[in-house]
């Protein structure tokens, strides 16, 4: 089997809500473009990778066999040395693997050697944009779904987020008396910042992890949070390869190590990572995405502990049989990563403008108090 070709379709999506954090409070809203890439072989296998790219690095893996996935990561990371284009390697990396699970006839967590395709979920609503009462109904409607534990957007405005704390702790209640409860600062905090702020939830709330409380390579900065609260540290999701967390595992800056599949340049790199951070004793934690495909790599690794779930539907333009079943993602029998595309969702309509961006880092954040335009709730 031979890799012959690739293309790339755009598509439309919409999320349904505003998602948003301290650094964009008032959050993305509306549609936006997507991509799927499609890498083609000679044996008529094609696979298939959401918000996929290549840039110029498709040229490295033609005509190469492609089931030698760990072999073509190392081509294309030796290819990198000294440049970047992590996110390529990922979609490439990706495709390959969907490409030889489906030459095998089995899902992609079977090739991966899962005993079960399910993976423990956790809620995350990117929720700062979201009113009390919108807050409310994303966490019930997770719940509803067995989900026992969930992930608030925190930093801007304390009072707020300890109110919004209780909001999803009640909400979660209803499947365990004592749910997981995380929040996520986004890196708006400086390391004592993030002490004095999450030592006051913790008079109030027993907090599983913070995420991102400092910023994502300072490691001296973690670890002080992280022998400053009672809660993990979990980061990682920003950074973009295997070699970024070294420092991290290895000064004992973060407890939980959290990756996707595009921060570790694809599958290959995640199952790697998850092996560096099982060295040391730690769990990791998967980042979530449409149709939680990467729950593939977090079922059949060893210290995968809950992976986050922000959407319950995929994008018009393609879907999956995974769901959500008792607090589970639950990964469907279909060869591959087991993706349906819908070509008549395919497609960008002529002057379409997408309103969402990537928002910067708000002014203010690890120096003062920057608080937003309206109350945080509201």
């Amino acid at each position: 089997m031979k890799i012959t070709g690739y293309r790339v379709e755009r598509f439309v999506a919409d999320r349904g809500r505003p998602t948003g954090d301290a650094n964009d409070p008032d959050g993305q809203r509306g549609a936006s473009t997507g991509s799927l890439l499609f890498v083609e072989t000679d044996a008529g296998i094609t696979g298939i990778v959401p918000g996929g790219t290549t840039d110029a690095l498709f040229r490295v893996v033609e005509g190469e066999d492609p089931r030698g996935v760990a072999g073509l990561w190392k081509k294309l990371n030796n290819h990198v040395f000294k440049g970047s284009g992590y996110r390529s390697i990922s979609s490439l990396d990706i495709a390959l693997w969907d490409i030889k699970a489906k030459a095998n006839g089995e899902p992609l967590w079977r090739t991966f050697g899962a005993l079960e395709g399910r993976v423990k979920a956790y809620a995350s609503g990117l929720d700062m944009p979201l009113t009390d009462d919108e807050l409310a109904d994303f966490y019930t409607t997770l719940a509803d779904l067995g989900i026992d534990g969930g992930k608030l957007k925190v930093g801007l405005d304390q009072k707020a987020d300890l109110r919004r704390l209780g909001i999803m702790r009640d909400c979660l209640a209803k499947v365990k008396d004592d749910p997981y409860l995380m929040i996520d600062a986004n890196e708006f905090w400086s390391p004592k910042q993030a002490i004095q702020k999450v030592s006051e939830m913790e008079e109030q709330f027993d907090l599983f992890w913070v995420e991102e409380p400092a910023r994502r390579w300072d490691y001296n900065g973690l670890r002080q949070v992280s022998r400053g609260v009672k809660a993990a540290v979990a980061t990682g999701e920003n950074l973009h390869h295997i070699g970024d967390y070294m420092s991290l595992i290895g000064k004992d800056a973060v407890d939980i190590v959290q990756f996707g599949s595009g921060g570790c340049a694809g599958f290959t790199g995640a199952i790697y990572l998850a092996g560096m951070a099982h060295g040391f004793e730690k769990p990791v934690s998967v980042i979530g995405g449409p149709g939680h495909l990467a729950a593939h790599v977090a079922a059949s690794v060893p210290n995968h502990n809950m992976m986050e779930v922000k959407d319950l539907e995929t994008p018009k333009a393609w879907s999956t049989s995974t769901r959500i079943e008792d607090g589970w993602i639950v990964l469907g029998e279909e060869p591959g990563l087991g993706i349906t595309v819908h070509d008549e969702h395919l497609g960008v309509p002529d002057g379409f403008a997408s309103t969402r961006g990537t928002a910067p880092r708000r002014d203010g954040a690890a120096l003062y108090d920057n608080p937003p335009d309206r109350p945080v709730g509201t």
